[in-house]
């Protein structure tokens, strides 16, 4: 049976090639961007198995606005992407409060707002999946993009104790964790900071990192054969890394990190105080 979308961001990147993927196979998408001039091309191919929706996700009355129009247009949801974001990048002391609050209202609140909308029907329905995109950058961290790791590590605590709430409900939840992929996310897309000159010989570290990323660097197009993959499961993952490089910066980080909690357990169990009987 077809499957009806909610894809947030779906003018670009990962969220255009997924409305792809969906409507390519005969599913129906409610497409959301900024700007609905750039989803004109999907509605003139596809016709009325495209519902283009203005949105700005840090809207949350628009948010639920644009959730109960889908409904109204196609009777249900089974995938939501919560695909709208952003990378801010700057050090952590040279973010503004303006840039700090912009990025965790995007990237967090707009998929938080974007999941409390759709969440209604699908306990209604008695099934839906909510696909959540966070990153590499959700389980580790790289410098002079802090807030953006900040956005992401919230998003993945959020959706783990939310697929724990809604499964006695018929709701799944994914949270897909890409690579580097050549999409605007560090480009176009992007945001920057003020620099200041004390983090000059970081920033250029890490601008060598990224650079060196660029030749390896997957095809969005790629994704789209996994994202089907992962929404037809019978039981989709909790997580999943889409591309070849993030399982062995997880695995360094996740050794890493025992390593630390087991060099220092006497102290952690000292911390523990006595053991009342």
């Amino acid at each position: 049976m077809s499957k009806v979308w909610f894809i947030t961001g779906a003018s670009r990147g990962f969220g255009r090639e997924w409305s792809l993927a969906a409507l390519e196979r005969g599913d129906s998408v409610a497409a959301t961007a900024r700007d609905t001039a750039a989803l004109g091309d999907l509605v003139a191919q596809f016709g009325d198995r495209v519902l283009p929706l203005a949105l700005d996700v840090t809207d949350r009355a628009g948010c639920f606005e644009a959730i109960a129009a889908a409904v109204a247009r196609f009777g249900r949801l089974d995938v939501v992407v919560n695909n709208a974001g952003y990378g801010q990048f700057g050090m952590v002391e040279e973010l503004s409060e303006a840039e700090a609050r912009s990025q965790i209202e995007t990237n967090l609140f707009g998929a938080l707002w974007v999941t409390q909308a759709a969440l209604p029907q699908m306990r209604a329905q008695g099934s839906g999946h909510l696909i959540q995109v966070s990153s590499i950058g959700g389980i580790s961290a790289f410098a002079g993009i802090g807030i953006y790791h900040a956005s992401k590590w919230a998003l993945e605590g959020m959706s783990q104790a939310l697929a724990l709430e809604v499964a006695p409900l018929g709701i799944k939840v994914t949270l897909v964790e890409p690579g580097s992929y050549s999409t605007d996310w560090g480009d176009v897309s992007s945001r920057h900071a003020q620099p200041l000159p004390a983090y000059e010989a970081s920033r250029a570290v890490a601008a060598k990192v990224r650079e060196a990323r660029k030749a390896s660097r997957g095809d969005p197009r790629a994704t789209r054969a996994a994202i089907l993959a992962v929404v037809d499961a019978a039981e989709p993952p909790l997580r999943i890394f889409f591309g070849n490089g993030p399982l062995a910066v997880a695995t360094r980080e996740y050794e890493q990190r025992l390593a630390t909690w087991k060099a220092w357990e006497a102290v952690s169990v000292a911390a523990q105080g006595p053991v009342t009987p």
